[in-house]
């Protein structure tokens, strides 16, 4: 079974067997690679995990917890940890997370059970974890959480961690270069959704429940895209080899929207019917905006995952449960599967894992950088688990992410070849002048008085952006 997965929260579907360099993977991994080729028209080119992050995160609520469904297949499932009145919260690490019982969750785990993928809730389930970035946020009410996948139980190195049957993926054609293909064939499904026009098959195949747990139409996950960003925002990034990419991808999906979805919307509303007017008024049709939102979906959380072995192929897919897992650069696990019927996709476990830990995966294959992450997943990634630990025990001065790094490297000719997107010798000088225009101790000082200056969340995310790369830039030049 070898597929390849891009991923989720970014994957554009782009086939690349480098992804796990690091590890030692089975013949039939699919993987999640970068965005790189997602638009034929762009050269080469879920924060989530860091407060960096602030734009892709929600704060904890301190709602009553519902009690649990009774539904014997939902319960047998996370049956070990208590009912919903006790407490679901691990206390054996500062990542350990609380087991999320709300009612689109509880929802998900009976459309796991129905579709023969029961054997997930007795290892993982849906949960929520704080988001600190050093020990002195413990103790403190209002640390934001991130929902991600968590452990049940402890899991061997080797064991699979998550088991989703291809049926239960939402298969999305071919993979190619072009996210607006399958943002289409997404957005018509989701409108079905919305508008409880889905059809028989689609109903009891669970696109109900799924649907419900996929972040919405102009949420906080998206808007941290640069896909959303305002003008303002985009040149206050310094990069301007981001910002031509950004609006080539916008022209892209406003290119499709006018040649295959408004035309539709003009022969019948029901194909892209974003709600429905029961008051006898016109239907509110599917804009452009949101066939933005549904490609962002598309290159954030599809896998491209090859078919079966006698086929050269790949096809796009949006996988259940494997696609809500977060970001750790550090990430061990392996991908597996195909596309194929009968077959399994899988996440085992590169190292052993404990109760109460998250399920990370690692986006862009652990080696890609902030252009790309801010760009296809809406976060700025803050350091892997391995670099979190070493930042937190002092072990690092002066720390600056890794994925700051790999984009200064590749600013000053340095990349290597463990770094697929390449910034031409002409977008390199314009950048480093760009990021000229201000110092690093300009933009800190404006970053500390970003709340009375009442910076938005895109200006802010985009100062933060050019003050990692200043920071990695320094190390690299000093």
């Amino acid at each position: 079974m070898t597929s390849t997965m891009s991923t989720r929260r970014r994957p554009g579907g782009v086939l690349l067997s480098l992804l796990f360099l690091h590890h030692s993977l089975p013949s039939d991994s699919f993987t999640i690679p970068s965005s790189q080729s997602l638009l034929t028209a762009l050269p080469p080119t879920r924060r989530r995990r860091h407060a960096i992050l602030q734009m892709a995160k929600t704060k904890s609520k301190n709602s009553k917890k519902k009690k649990s469904s009774s539904s014997s297949s939902s319960s047998a499932g996370l049956k070990g940890f208590g009912s919903s009145s006790s407490s679901s919260t691990f206390s054996a690490s500062p990542s350990s997370g609380t087991i999320d019982r709300s009612q689109s969750a509880m929802a998900f785990y009976d459309y796991l059970t129905r579709n023969g993928a029961s054997s997930n809730l007795k290892r993982v389930g849906l949960g929520r974890f704080p988001l600190r970035l050093d020990e002195t946020d413990d103790g403190h009410d209002d640390v934001p959480s991130l929902r991600g996948v968590i452990a049940l139980r402890d899991i061997p190195k080797g064991e699979p961690l998550i088991e989703i049957p291809y049926e239960m993926a939402l298969d999305l054609g071919r993979e190619s270069s072009d996210p607006t293909l399958p943002a289409i064939a997404l957005l018509q499904k989701y409108c079905s959704w919305r508008c409880d026009a889905l059809t028989e098959k689609e109903t009891a195949k669970g696109l109900n429940e799924y649907f419900a747990v996929l972040p919405k139409y102009s949420s906080e996950d998206c808007l941290g895209s640069t896909d959303f960003f305002s003008e303002d925002a985009l040149d206050a990034m310094q990069c301007p080899w981001i910002r031509e990419e950004t609006v080539r991808r916008r022209e892209s999906v406003r290119a499709r929207y006018e040649r295959d979805v408004a035309p539709m919307t003009e022969i019948s509303s029901n194909l892209y019917r974003w709600n429905r007017d029961d008051d006898g008024g016109r239907d509110a049709i599917a804009t452009e905006s949101h066939l933005r939102w549904a490609t962002w979906l598309v290159t954030s959380r599809v896998l491209a995952v090859r078919g079966p072995s006698d086929a050269a192929s790949s096809n796009r897919l949006l996988i259940p449960l494997i696609d809500m897992c977060n970001h750790d650069r550090d990430s061990p696990h392996v991908l597996t599967g195909r596309a194929a019927p009968g077959a399994m996709l899988k996440v085992l476990a590169g190292r052993d894992v404990a109760a109460g830990e998250p399920v990370d995966i690692a986006y862009g294959g652990g080696v890609e950088g902030n252009d790309r992450f801010i760009q296809d997943y809406g976060f700025l990634d803050s350091g892997g688990s391995l670099e979190r630990k070493k930042r937190m025990g002092g072990e690092v001065a002066g720390f600056v992410p890794e994925a700051y790094r790999i984009v200064a490297k590749k600013l000053l000719g340095k990349g290597g070849s463990r770094v697929w997107t390449k910034i031409s010798e002409g977008d390199r000088e314009r950048a480093l002048e760009a990021l000229g225009g201000t110092s690093l101790e300009e933009d800190e000082a404006l970053i500390s008085a970003s709340a009375e200056k009442n910076l938005k969340n895109d200006e802010r995310m985009a100062l933060e952006f050019r003050i990692g790369m200043k920071r990695a830039l320094k190390e690299l030049m000093d």
